[in-house]
């Protein structure tokens, strides 16, 4: 990836520079950069040269972009700005029509493919280049268990898409386009404050240079009909909450192409899991008794409840794993695990006899072994 230069060495002026001083900078290097005013052989460079230097001027000449990108740098203005919205505003040919030399520099943007204002002029009107459609989202919800199985989901959305009345013309039978009489063709309604000529795209006809005299009744002239769209969407297993899976050509249509559909997928809650990346984790509580002298213990997983063995002595807040019974990684289709917290349940009351029974244990404490009877006792009691 290139890096970009500095504008201002760019230009080679100073960040303290006047708007005029801008100006001058770019009106000099411009002149000796002109690909028509260098040998065959240095025509190439030339055009870089003069793209770089031009994207410059047109960010430093703008007040807005300027305080962007002294505050931001180039990842300021590269986060705001598309190619075509860099250029937006600043009129170049102006610099040089004292030069004679406005239709070079005109013909020369056209040539190397520049888009200002988001089109080019071209003879007999303006022609905006043709862009893609929208992109457009739709979000799903899923229960952790459709994301561990896998599923399909119906989404429904509305969006845009060319008029099958005109095809996308625009235009009723028996029409025709003429120069728009507000910009007189250009696309562009121009502004000027003091050497700095600004232009916005013209509202009456949207930038195209033309007008429609009978515009389609269906789609009214736009080109495009908005109507209600149904797909089903295969939503892959293990996918995380927030994740968005990308369905080419189903966003908003244009002349240029259509746009893509982005599914956002939201993983609802569970009462019994919580998630952990690809791991399950389930709390529950056991008995003092099941802790001490162990137990057989049923637990619920995806897929099911399992018997699960929890050894005496256990302690609160132990954890033990179930391997495999997590949710399958989306990328790896290694299957995560599952994730047991037991905490113990410790009596709040005792009745007279537990009493006695944990009194008789304090006693027994110390002593190599315990009788049967006794453990048989302490089972019964908390039953």
């Amino acid at each position: 990836m290139t890096t970009k230069r500095d504008y201002y060495e760019i230009l080679g002026i100073q960040k303290n520079a006047s708007p005029e001083d801008v100006k001058k900078a770019y009106r000099s290097m411009a002149l000796k950069f002109h690909p028509d005013r260098v040998s065959s052989g240095e025509k190439k460079e030339a055009e870089e040269k003069f793209k770089e230097i031009s994207e410059a001027y047109a960010v430093l000449v703008d007040p807005q972009k300027r305080k962007l990108y002294d505050a931001y740098g180039h990842a300021g203005i590269d986060s705001r700005f598309s190619e075509q919205d860099i250029f937006r505003g600043a009129d170049f040919s102006n610099i040089f029509e004292d030069l004679g030399f406005g239709s070079i520099f005109d013909n020369f943007f056209q040539d190397i493919g520049f888009d200002f204002f988001g089109g080019s002029t071209r003879k007999g009107g303006r022609s905006r280049r043709a862009h893609r459609g929208r992109d457009l989202e739709v979000r799903v919800d899923l229960s952790l268990e459709e994301v561990a199985e896998g599923v399909e989901k119906t989404v429904s959305f509305n969006k845009s898409e060319i008029c099958k009345s005109c095809k996308g013309s625009g235009q009723a039978s028996g029409s025709k386009k003429i120069t728009c009489p507000v910009c007189k063709g250009s696309g562009v309604i121009y502004s000027s404050a003091g050497f700095i000529r600004m232009g916005q795209t013209c509202l009456e006809c949207k930038g195209q240079g033309q007008i429609i005299t009978k515009p389609c009744p269906n789609c009214r002239g736009d080109g495009l009909e908005r109507g209600k769209k149904t797909l089903t969407v295969k939503i892959p297993v293990g996918i995380r909450s927030g994740s968005s899976l990308r369905v080419r050509g189903e966003g908003d249509e244009s002349q240029g192409g259509s746009g893509d559909l982005y599914v956002t997928v939201r993983v609802k809650s569970h009462s019994v899991f919580r998630r952990e990346e690809n791991n399950l984790i389930h709390e529950t509580t056991i008995s003092l008794v099941s802790a001490v002298l162990g137990a057989e213990l049923e637990v619920p997983t995806l897929g099911g409840k399992v018997k699960m063995n929890i050894p005496a002595g256990t302690q609160s807040g132990t954890v033990f794993r179930l391997k495999g019974k997590g949710i399958t990684d989306i990328h790896t289709q290694k299957k995560g695990d599952e994730f047991i917290k037991v905490d113990v349940e410790i009596p709040k009351k005792l009745s007279s006899k537990e009493k006695a029974l944990f009194e008789e244990l304090a006693k027994l404490r110390g002593q190599s072994a315990s009788s049967q009877s006794f453990t048989d006792k302490i089972k019964n009691a908390f039953k």
